[in-house]
């Protein structure tokens, strides 16, 4: 067994021999076979046990079979108790969430400790084949149908070519013993299903349809990998061009994995797509995507504004970035876009400073008749994102003197007659 667990090791790059590795050690088969031939290869290891106190004597008897084991093989173990039952409770997740979380936990915290370069756990391919067939039950994407995976960051999982049967018959052969967990001969939970009956039901079928699944898993990893490249060239953007997309065939999969990293599930997704442009959906993570003329873009949840009143001329801090400065100077005419300048003797302090309410509308510079502020936006071509942003500097007659950054009311406009004006500028800092 050990040449096909070295050609894999080589293949996925998996060890150094260079290097220190921490083996989970449960006692059971897996961990005890693959404990075995990493010490066997020459591999310098440490052992690491975590009894849960879910199994009463038997989670004891595991511990002890565990200290008699590694210091038969002359391999340091490292042990941690755990009280799972009351940490599912405190943290409202199963036990066996509660399980997992506690010892990928402390097997990090170990590793950085002792300096290993990587955690070693017993995963084998009939690991990985449940882990399809119950990803394909549940319901699933490709992701879902890859299978257990060789390594994911500091886990490495060197057993993945060989199944449960290759490993007993290796420690059948080196008169090795192990312990075995009693629940995991239950079928009371979907994984045993699948171990205890699934999978014997689709063997009388055809004998190799672990080989087979694992094979396919494998491909659609390949797969997956292309697909990943294609999603981390979109991965920083913040907007995604429809039109470009449509070069992949199917555009859906890449906007799908973009948004998630935003907090968007799938029906989000399919919902964006089917919709008009300026539809604004939003996730539960505190982001808003928005489809608008063939492409989707995101930016965090509109932060609430206070309207901001202004008495007098001055300089004013509006929320964390916007600063208005407001003060009278000689007659000019602005040419900038954040920079107004009003008739003085127009304008009627006090000044509010808000967003743009349904309704709205002002007289811009340069026309007789009135506009919605809506519509002047929509001719602007101006996002939903950028409308819903938008600033207006309003008088206390309720004039709109100033769309900040686009136009100026013909109401307050500088004239002939203009003796002075006031200039207000807007400035937003990162």
């Amino acid at each position: 067994m050990w040449s096909k667990v070295e050609a894999y090791i080589s293949k996925h790059k998996l060890l150094d021999s260079n290097e220190l590795y921490l083996v989970a050690l449960s006692g059971g088969a897996d961990s005890v076979a693959l404990l075995l031939l990493l010490s066997e290869a020459g591999y310098k290891v440490h052992a690491a046990h975590c009894n849960f106190h879910l199994r009463g004597t038997e989670s004891d008897r595991d511990e002890a079979f565990c200290v008699e084991l590694c210091g038969a093989l002359g391999i340091e173990l490292h042990r941690a108790h755990f009280d799972t039952q009351t940490y599912a409770e405190l943290h409202k997740v199963s036990i066996e969430m509660a399980a997992r979380e506690l010892r990928y936990k402390w097997f990090e915290q170990l590793r950085e400790d002792i300096g290993a370069a990587g955690i070693c756990v017993a995963h084998h391919r009939d690991d990985s084949v449940e882990t399809v067939l119950l990803n394909l039950v549940r319901g699933t994407g490709l992701r879902g149908l890859c299978g257990i995976q060789p390594r994911n960051g500091y886990i490495l999982r060197p057993l993945l070519c060989v199944s449960r049967a290759e490993i007993e018959a290796f420690l059948a052969e080196k008169g090795q013993k192990y312990v075995t967990d009693s629940t995991n001969l239950e079928a009371d939970v979907m994984r045993n299903k699948i171990r205890l009956q699934v999978l014997p039901l689709l063997q009388t079928l055809n004998p190799a349809v672990a080989e087979n699944v694992q094979r396919t898993a494998e491909n659609l990893a390949e797969a997956q990998a292309v697909l990943d490249g294609i999603v981390c060239k979109y991965a920083n953007c913040k907007t995604l061009d429809l039109n470009e997309l449509s070069q992949y065939g199917s555009s859906e999969y890449i906007i799908f994995e973009w948004l998630k990293n935003f907090g968007f599930n799938g029906t989000q997704v399919r919902q964006i797509l089917d919709a008009d442009t300026g539809k604004i959906v939003s996730s539960v993570t505190g982001y808003d995507v928005l489809k608008d003329r063939g492409r989707l873009m995101v930016e965090p949840a509109l932060e609430p504004f206070n309207p901001v009143r202004i008495p007098e001329e001055g300089t004013y801090i509006l929320g964390e970035t916007t600063r208005f400065s407001l003060r009278k100077k000689p007659v000019y005419v602005s040419k900038e876009a954040h920079i107004a300048t009003l008739d003085a003797a127009k304008v009627h302090f006090p000044l509010t400073v808000r967003r743009v309410e349904e309704g709205d509308w002002m007289q811009p510079y340069g026309m007789k008749g009135r506009k919605l502020l809506s519509d002047l936006m929509t001719d602007l071509k101006m996002t939903a994102f950028e409308k819903r942003r938008q600033l207006l500097v309003v008088d206390a007659q309720g004039v709109v003197l100033w769309a900040v950054g686009l136009r100026t009311d013909q109401r307050a406009a500088v004239s002939a007659e203009t003796k002075e004006v006031l200039e207000l500028t807007s400035s937003t800092s990162a």
